[in-house]
């Protein structure tokens, strides 16, 4: 039976308690400023500023369980709208990333074909097309019409956001799920209670189910505060999911770091009573860092805040130097991270006349919330050669750069993070 539990529900509005735990007593980390969702962008053409939504953006720390989180909960039909931007399959290094997932679950674990594997938040269906090429049955939950991309491509998608209600209506239709993946959607979900109780609904005895989530160490290490944004409601360590799981009869036996996102991890959990899931030397390993790294300490995250206000002050610098020798600068690719840096430095459109990005994105002829940006086909700007390049996904910088230098672009590159620097590549 489900460990049936509404503990991780969140009302929206004002958090005055841990996500995960409940402590009361939180540590305010950074202030971010009022910001719009990240990715509520505007149409170029309508240009309907008016109606644009801010919410507070701070970041707080749990020394308890050692979870990272905002203090504002966001209504999800708000983020997460039909017309919702984002799709997974479109970047050629994270859509590969995610392929591979069912690689990584296959390596070592076994596990009947004859049922399925589903994923929560399945965007356009790259994660699926792994256990697909495996030979197993797939289902997808989508909430936003990305959903209608995925069925195009033959990747069964229900369009819904993952409920317990909806877990009952697929247990009865399909049975019981090997495997259930969410990922980078685990940190995003303000009902999680509901998501884990469904999760424990349909999984079976001697299932797995595996998150990915962007890594509150990488965060940290990196000063990736543009990653801190409405939809990531959690960062996680490895400490606080671990609290999280025992919950609801849930045990991590299994964790890898991967390259998603700028650093992510990567949990495999099953039920408590899964003798075939037993806990390897990897969670120790992993825990033991979290610690001689200080991510339970205070002042880790002090210094984070510290850096973060640092950056805002050598990028602001770094770009008001470029303006005056009278040169120009664009930005190169759009993601949600990319409102909250362009937001809290105060990076206008005065400054940043445009970002590029490939003609697949559906972000084209939009506009950057908050800042107003215009999004623009990286096609435009191969004749107008920008003296400099800022590269608003840094994370992925090397292949974005290979691809554009291909295509005949000389601009010079500027990194924002982890420090605002121009590279000579």
């Amino acid at each position: 039976m489900p460990v049936i539990s509404s503990k991780h529900n969140l009302n929206y509005g004002y958090q005055n308690k841990c996500q995960v735990c409940g402590n009361k007593d939180l540590n305010k980390i950074i202030n971010l400023g009022i910001q719009p969702p990240c990715d509520s962008l505007i149409n170029l053409k309508k240009k309907d500023y008016f109606n644009e939504l801010y919410f507070p953006l701070n970041f707080i720390w749990c020394k308890k369980c050692t979870l990272g989180q905002i203090d504002y909960a966001v209504d999800p039909s708000l983020l997460f709208y039909p017309e919702y931007p984002y799709r997974s399959g479109i970047t050629s290094t994270l859509a590969n990333n995610l392929i591979s997932t069912a690689e990584s679950i296959f390596k070592n674990y076994n596990y009947d074909l004859k049922k399925y594997a589903l994923d929560i938040g399945s965007n356009d269906g790259t994660l699926l097309k792994g256990f697909k090429k495996k030979g197993m049955k797939i289902i997808g939950v989508e909430p936003t019409n990305i959903s209608k991309i995925a069925n195009k491509n033959s990747i069964f998608t229900i369009n819904s956001f993952f409920t317990y209600k909806l877990t009952k209506k697929i247990l009865k239709k399909y049975g019981k799920a090997s495997i259930i993946t969410g990922a980078n959607v685990f940190a995003h979900i303000s009902n999680l209670g509901d998501l884990l109780n469904g999760v424990k609904q349909l999984l079976s005895e001697d299932g797995i189910f595996v998150t990915e989530s962007h890594y509150l160490l990488d965060i940290i290490k990196t000063t990736q505060y543009d990653s801190i944004y409405h939809e990531h409601l959690k960062y996680y360590s490895l400490k606080s999911i671990i609290i999280l799981l025992k919950d609801y009869k849930l045990k991590v036996f299994h964790v890898e770091r991967i390259p998603n996102y700028g650093g992510s991890v990567r949990i495999y959990a099953a039920n408590v009573n899964n003798k075939k899931a037993k806990a390897n030397n990897s969670i120790s390993k992993l825990l033991n860092l979290e610690k001689r790294f200080g991510l339970y300490k205070l002042n880790t995250y002090k210094l984070f805040g510290q850096k973060i206000k640092k950056n805002r002050n050598d990028l602001n610098n770094l770009l008001a130097n470029i303006l005056r020798k009278n040169k120009s600068v664009c930005g190169v690719g759009a993601p949600g991270r990319a409102s909250t840096l362009l937001n809290y430095c105060g990076i206008s459109k005065f400054i940043l006349p445009y970002i590029i990005e490939q003609s697949s994105c559906l972000k084209l002829n939009m506009l950057i919330p908050g800042s107003h940006i215009p999004i623009i086909d990286e096609k435009e700007i191969i004749k107008k050669q920008p003296d400099y390049l800022l590269f608003l996904s840094w994370h992925y910088w090397k292949p974005i750069l290979k691809n554009i230098r291909s295509k005949g672009i000389k601009s010079k590159v500027i990194l924002p993070l982890p420090k605002a620097k121009i590279i000579n590549h």
